[in-house]
């Protein structure tokens, strides 16, 4: 059997917000389950990927977040090559994007507001008027400011203001749900999906698990929550996923984040060999 030539691409550090350890520690693991499959795995960086000139592998996977690393993984991945996840998923899980498509496609979601930097607030959305979320909407969350909590409509547009100044062309806001914060973990193509409450662990990037405060723990129907969740890595092309929803007190589950390979810290040992068995089918398909 050919042994397969796999190109693997480390998150800048940039885009690993307060998890540059957890999130090289998956990558690290992954490359040695791959290995220990025989496969010829080449790192690069980033910026080293985005100086190559000719590429040549029977796959890439990657942890990309750098606009210039997703522009030239999309290139490769329309020449032919196979890319894991997909440059265009990693784009698909940007703010603006996830939220259009989650609506689009149905995906239980918060009610949703996508805005210019750059204008007013429209007065006519209901759910302004009380506490939500805004989100930079043009690239995933690098700083502690990029996912901030409003009490009201005010706060938001302030909040929206600041991100014009810092040069952020469009915002996302959420309505604030109230219930269970749950983070999920799910990898395509494997029986491999892992939830936890957010006071589970000590566990968290920016700490605002504490807003929607200690867990009541209330039932919901766990099979629900996987099959939303891989309709949703389906629809972001993302088979190297991880999220976030919210329980409320009947039961129903909203999902309100959605990331490409996440850093999986809480389950690292049971996730990188279904990861890299993921990598490993993907790069021998035909």
């Amino acid at each position: 059997m050919k042994k397969l030539n796999i190109i693997g691409i480390r998150r800048g550090n940039l885009y690993s917000p307060n998890h540059i350890g957890n999130d090289a520690a998956i990558f690290n693991l992954t490359v040695e389950l791959l290995k220990a499959k025989g496969c010829e795995v080449t790192e690069y960086t980033e910026t080293e990927f985005q100086n190559i000139s000719t590429i040549q592998a029977d796959a890439i996977f990657n942890m990309a977040r750098d606009f210039r690393t997703i522009s030239k993984l999309q290139e490769v991945e329309d020449q032919g090559i196979k890319v894991i996840n997909s440059g265009y998923g990693i784009q698909n899980c940007m703010r603006a994007n996830m939220t259009h498509l989650m609506l689009e496609n149905n995906i239980p979601h918060p009610q949703s507001l996508i805005v210019s930097t750059d204008e007013p607030l429209p007065d006519d959305v209901a759910f302004l008027g009380k506490s939500c979320w805004v989100k930079r909407g043009d690239s995933h969350a690098i700083h502690r400011e990029d996912v901030t909590y409003a009490k009201n409509g005010e706060l938001a547009e302030s909040i929206i203001q600041e991100y014009a100044l810092r040069g952020i062309p469009t915002a996302v806001i959420n309505e604030h749900l109230l219930g269970d914060l749950i983070k999920f973990y799910g990898i395509t193509g494997t029986d491999f999906f892992h939830w936890f409450y957010s006071d589970d662990l000590n566990y968290s990037k920016f700490g605002l698990e504490a807003i929607n405060g200690k867990p009541k723990r209330m039932p919901f129907d766990e099979s629900y929550l996987k099959n939303i969740s891989k309709k949703a890595s389906q629809i972001m092309k993302t088979p190297i996923y991880g999220g976030d929803c919210i329980v409320d007190d009947k039961g129903n589950i909203r999902i309100i984040d959605f990331n490409d390979w996440p850093s999986f810290a809480p389950c690292r040992n049971e996730a990188a060999p279904n990861i890299a068995q993921c990598i490993y089918d993907y790069a021998r398909k035909d």
